[in-house]
């Protein structure tokens, strides 16, 4: 009769290049999340602690919330930022995933020309386009409102990139089996084609809601009144020639990343997932 030697897992040793990669993976993770840190702990400081060394405070108050919370626009601006993030987002899940599904599904002259246009307008800095995206404002009396805030980022080209990349991965014999039970090109859109896609967009929704919701640069130009700011634009007027209230920008900031920290952290899975979906057939 044969005896089995009972079994032992062994685990390779790791090598130098390992331990060394790990090291430094560990030393930009601390260099990347200690402001973050300086800054919450900040947020509980009263203004005279604000420049010590020291990093948790020795006076715990919640001073600072309360001043932005109750003497600030601060509410409003933070309403601002979820409805143009909340109305781009939608508007990019939407049509970024039907523009994807058409120039992969359809097959109709130029699709490949439209999809290098397309692409090309990456090409293009932001700052080049805020003049003729004012000056359109301008003409159809989009200033100073919810529209002009949000119309720049409803179709954006890397978002039509990222989904026609996933609906690239999906077999064709899908939409071919359900052209033949006569479900229209709409239905396999919706039905067939976008629940299997589910990873890109919550990744496409996440970068997306991340980016507009830290938007700067058009917000400050489109927004004319207080009460139409968004939260970025508002915790810069904190700022000042004369002096910064660092505490209330400290405690502004860390009520600004709430969203954003909830929708990473609801959502984390799927951004992995996506991202590392991305780009799987081209």
């Amino acid at each position: 009769m044969v005896e089995l030697e009972p079994y032992s897992e062994t685990r390779p040793r790791p090598n130098a290049g390992t331990v060394v990669a790990y090291v430094l993976l560990a030393v930009g993770s601390v260099a990347m999340f200690f402001p973050f840190v300086w800054m919450l702990f900040s947020a509980f400081k009263p203004l005279q602690e604000i420049f010590r060394m020291n990093v948790l405070p020795h006076h715990w108050t919640l001073a600072s919330f309360r001043q932005v919370l109750f003497n600030t626009a601060f509410p409003r601006w933070f309403l601002n930022s979820l409805v143009v993030a909340g109305i781009s987002t939608v508007s990019v899940l939407f049509f970024c995933s039907l523009v994807g599904y058409t120039l992969t599904r359809l097959r109709f002259p130029g699709r490949d020309i439209i999809f290098l246009v397309i692409l090309s307008t990456l090409m293009v800095p932001t700052e080049m386009l805020v003049i003729p995206w004012y000056v359109m404002s301008t003409q159809y009396h989009w200033v100073n409102t919810y529209w002009g805030l949000a119309f720049p980022g409803l179709i954006p080209a890397f978002g039509v990139f990222l989904m026609r990349q996933f609906f690239l991965t999906l077999p064709r014999d899908l939409f071919d089996a359900g052209r033949v039970d006569g479900v229209s090109e709409f239905g396999l859109f919706w039905r067939i084609g976008l629940p299997l896609v589910r990873p890109g967009l919550a990744a496409l929704g996440i970068f997306n809601f991340v980016g507009n919701w830290n938007a700067f640069l058009w917000p400050l130009i489109i927004a004319k009144s207080a009460s139409m700011r968004t939260v970025p634009v508002g915790v810069a007027l904190f700022s000042g020639e004369a002096s910064t209230q660092w505490n209330l920008i400290m405690a502004a900031s860390a009520m600004a990343i709430v969203p954003v920290l909830l929708v990473f952290f609801i959502f984390q899975r799927q951004i992995i997932e996506g991202v590392a979906l991305t780009g799987v057939k081209g």
